[in-house]
């Protein structure tokens, strides 16, 4: 089986996801978003023909996969990004199994639709405000209780976040954002003790938990120094992480959970893309092999189709 990882050179998963696909005999080969083309040709105008499509990429990683793991998701232009989608949507209809789906991919690295997702779907979230004017944001930040905390709508590690509970400091902020032509996300800051828990899911199933914490910052992200110890979930966590993989598409799911200070549960977030290193390390779990396994029993012998 030839498995394809779209990831950024050097990654530390595709090192991972490469050793568990060898040791089950599969070719694993790392590509990059950049590098990917489509092509499509008919017969002339008004008569029968074919059509011939191809999703592939200039180093010809993409030939012949019978699944594609997506394990970066680099910023570009809209242009960009649509296309990007638009390929890996392509693959699936050609009968390559993409893991997740570019479905998922657009609503989890979303954060506005993500939230609206889970909210629709009765799950707890963090009171959220999304607006595009710093006025709006000011008035939100007010309605939020003033301290809140602003995320990029699109990003992950806990990367350009801040938290804001100084009505001028929040203005500068706000007029800042604004003038980048950012949307601003506002959530009201819950006081999480310090700690989050993240549940891995792969099709439904538990992989794996993990509690991180931070002494210095109320990001508790690994990538932001945050520390990881194993941590097993209740069944209600993983019912509510399942929910939360159900409101947003995900096959593989990081959800990332927090208890306020009455102790009731939120989900914070759902990640597409989820890191597992820490996870894995604390909890002495292969997730390499549990996906490559997950694949062989889901992309085994295809055959791309065509039209």
């Amino acid at each position: 089986m030839r498995i394809a990882v779209l990831s950024n050179p050097g990654s530390w998963y595709l090192k991972d996801l490469t050793r568990a696909a060898t040791l089950r005999g599969h070719d694993c080969v790392g590509i990059r978003f950049p590098r990917i083309s489509a092509s499509l040709a008919t017969g002339s105008p008004g008569s029968p023909g074919s059509v011939d499509e191809t999703v592939d990429d200039s180093e010809n990683g993409l030939d012949g996969a019978d699944a594609v793991i997506v394990r970066t998701m680099p910023p570009g232009s809209l242009e960009q990004v649509v296309f990007r989608m638009d390929a890996l949507a392509r693959l699936e209809q050609l009968g390559v199994t993409v893991l997740n789906s570019p479905r998922a991919i657009e609503c989890a690295v979303d954060k506005y639709l993500s939230t609206a997702r889970l909210q629709s779907a009765g799950l707890p979230v963090p009171p959220t405000v999304v607006c595009e004017s710093s006025e709006t944001a000011l008035e939100a930040f007010e309605l939020l209780g003033g301290d809140v905390v602003v995320k990029p709508i699109f990003g992950s590690e806990g990367r350009g976040i801040v938290r804001v509970s100084d009505p001028e400091l929040a203005l500068r902020t706000f007029r800042t954002l604004e003038r980048v032509d950012s949307v601003l996300y506002l959530q009201s800051f819950i006081d999480h003790g310090g700690y989050d828990d993240r549940v891995l899911l792969l099709d439904g199933e538990l992989i794996g938990g993990m509690r991180r914490w931070s002494r210095e910052d109320f990001r508790t992200n690994i990538s932001q120094q945050g520390q990881a110890q194993a941590w097993t979930p209740a069944e209600e966590d993983i019912e509510l992480a399942r929910a939360a993989a159900v409101a947003t598409g995900t096959c593989l799911a990081g959800i990332d959970l927090i208890s306020g200070p009455d102790g009731s549960r939120m989900v914070l977030e759902v990640n597409a893309v989820p890191g597992w290193r820490a996870l894995a390390r604390v909890n002495s779990i292969d997730v390499a092999d549990r996906l490559m396994a997950f694949i062989e029993s889901h992309a085994g012998g295809h055959a791309r189709a065509t039209g």
